[in-house]
């Protein structure tokens, strides 16, 4: 009967979306990119591997399959439309592609011209040069150097800026630049560094080399038009599925790993082959006599073993359904590395920075006492004596920061075995998921209040798992508000007259009509459908405090906002043990 109930209601959703559609279409509605017509995914053609054109002239690459993957998922046909990066990022501005599956994040961008999705990948740009000819540690040593770059990337906005633009050579793609710098023209190229030695390698560029890696580190990933908030929506909650579900990480590790190794050669094939080969064949004998023995008892089974199937079966897919509320924009612990790796070097080298500016100083005040004031960097020495030990200081608490968020994200979406039980502190739980979502939160509204009452009980639980739940009820409460003037609090309390520990999240959002309280937790209810909602994560939420004896529940007024609270039993320190 479950079974019938659900399909009734699959077949139900599906005719008032076919309904939808060609009410739509009747009455000459705009087409809507993955509804009524397929989404237009513009990218690079020459990007390796993150997206090109192969042999075939068909699109490949890791976003190209990433955006397959998105599409699939969310119930979205994808088209790919694959040429030079100036001509895909003016493409999506004039609304002929509907979202580019490959950007480099940079403020400016998102202030201007484009909205991100959580980052599917970082990219760490590097210099390239001919061997042995010239070095480069920075992007200051380029100052006068006739540079290649793609055009409209993201190194030719920054070079630009720089005031460089005069030296620069530009290419439609990195590939026809670093083939440009082996020919002999030019100075340096400045390229992402894994699809530079992914060209480098394919075109048998064997006289260029890196010269400076990791001059810049940027988020990577998905982008449309600024406004276009709907179907960013749904790329970014297929992203998080995926990522729930490892099929982002096993095309992560197919396109962005190590290079792929070369074949082995034939005459080892064959030496490994006759090595092996005989007694293979000598145990596929004694096999066949033996299968033919187990093959009448295999039959006497197989009614159980089907049984089990289906049980196993139901069980899988109960198990897809709680991975798709994994916390959107969790980075995986490779991408955590890339970013530890340049960071740690900041945190070393800073303390040096300092050290150098303070014995600067005193000879440049000798100086200014001597001379007169004089321009330092293009700003008066009075003044810039007094902002260089706070640029440091600034510069040095970034870097902090920057550390604390990988640590959290790592911790976050490290996967505990099992649903483990532990005594936590619900705050700490809480704290951590606060963390993770900043920029949501900062996005969302400007009155975000989170208030921890000192000194709780502690309560069983998983910690990451607490972690989820707490991050969906907040990324809930962010899409309820209508506008940055309203107001989230977040509260953890002790009912010491209940012997509970209650988290509470408030919102001043729209609110949620009566009839549909009742439902909020029922597996593939929602009112956020239009938008890509698929109904599981408060079901999934409401899953995981059950195990833990905690419970869920909801207040609204339509209009004035909601309020969710979960309340944990506070823990039996007798039974600890």
């Amino acid at each position: 009967m479950p079974r019938l109930a659900g399909l009734r209601a699959v077949v139900a959703v599906l005719c008032v979306a076919a309904s939808l559609a060609a009410a739509a279409v009747g009455h000459g509605a705009e087409f809507v990119p993955g509804v009524t017509r397929p989404v237009v995914v513009g990218g690079d053609r020459d990007y390796p591997p993150y997206e090109y054109l192969d042999k075939n002239g068909q699109p490949a690459g890791f976003n190209v399959d990433l955006a397959r993957a998105i599409g699939e998922v969310m119930g979205m046909r994808v088209e790919f439309r694959l040429g030079s990066w100036a001509e895909m990022r003016q493409a999506l501005l004039d609304g002929e592609v509907d979202i580019l599956e490959g950007m480099s994040f940079s403020e400016e961008r998102a202030a201007e011209e484009v909205d991100f999705a959580p980052p599917s990948a970082v990219v760490n740009h590097a210099i390239f040069a001919r061997k042995g000819e010239r070095l480069a540690r920075s992007l200051d040593d380029l100052a006068g150097k006739k540079v290649i770059i793609h055009r409209r990337g993201y190194m030719h906005d920054q070079l630009a800026a720089r005031g460089y633009e005069q030296d620069l050579i530009l290419t439609d793609t990195p590939a026809d630049g670093l083939r440009l710098l082996a020919s002999g023209v030019g100075d340096f190229a400045v390229v992402a560094m894994l699809p530079g030695n992914y060209i480098i390698r394919d075109n048998k560029l064997d006289n260029i080399e890196v010269v400076a890696r990791s001059v810049a580190t940027l988020r990577y990933g998905f982008a449309v038009k600024k406004g276009n908030e709907a179907l960013l929506a749904r790329f970014s909650e297929g992203l998080a599925i995926l990522r729930g579900t490892g099929q982002y990480e096993a095309l992560y590790n197919k396109w962005l790993g190590v290079l792929e190794d070369r074949p082995l050669p034939w005459t080892t094939v064959a030496r490994y082959a006759g090595a092996v080969g005989l007694p293979l064949l000598a145990l596929l004998g004694g096999s066949m006599l033996w299968t033919h023995f187990l093959r009448r008892q295999v039959a006497q089974r197989t009614a159980s073993l089907s049984q089990a199937l289906d049980e196993l079966s139901r069980n899988q897919r109960q198990l897809v359904q709680a991975d798709k509320m994994a916390a959107l924009g969790i980075l995986v612990s490779g991408v955590a590395h890339e970013i530890n790796n340049p960071n740690g070097l900041i945190l070393l080298n800073i303390p040096i920075l300092r050290k150098a500016q303070a014995d600067a100083v005193r000879l440049l005040a000798r100086r200014y006492e001597e001379e007169g004031d004089f321009l330092l960097g293009g700003i008066p020495f009075s003044r810039m004596r007094n902002e260089l030990p706070r640029l440091l200081e600034e510069m040095q608490e970034g870097a902090q920061r920057i550390k604390r968020i990988v640590n959290d994200l790592k911790d976050f979406a490290r996967r505990e075995e099992g649903s483990a039980r532990s005594l936590i502190d619900l705050a700490d739980a809480a704290r951590m998921a606060v963390r993770l979502l900043d920029a949501a939160i900062r996005k969302a509204t400007d009155r975000f209040t989170a208030v921890y009452e000192p000194d709780l009980p502690l309560v069983w639980g998983h910690a990451q798992r607490i972690e989820q739940v707490v991050v969906n009820l907040v990324l809930n409460a962010c899409q309820a508000l209508p506008d940055r003037d309203r107001a989230i609090v977040l509260e953890v309390v002790h009912d010491v007259e209940k012997n509970q520990v209650v988290l509470a999240v408030r919102d001043e959002g729209t609110g949620i009509a009566p009839e549909h309280l009742p439902h909020l937790t029922d597996p593939f209810f929602t009112t956020k459908r239009e938008t890509g909602g698929t109904g599981l994560g408060l079901s999934v939420s409401a899953g995981i405090l059950k195990e833990y004896g905690a419970t869920l529940s909801f207040h609204s007024v339509p209009g004035r906002g909601t309020t969710a609270v979960v309340a944990f039993p506070v823990a039996n320190m007798e039974h600890a043990a």
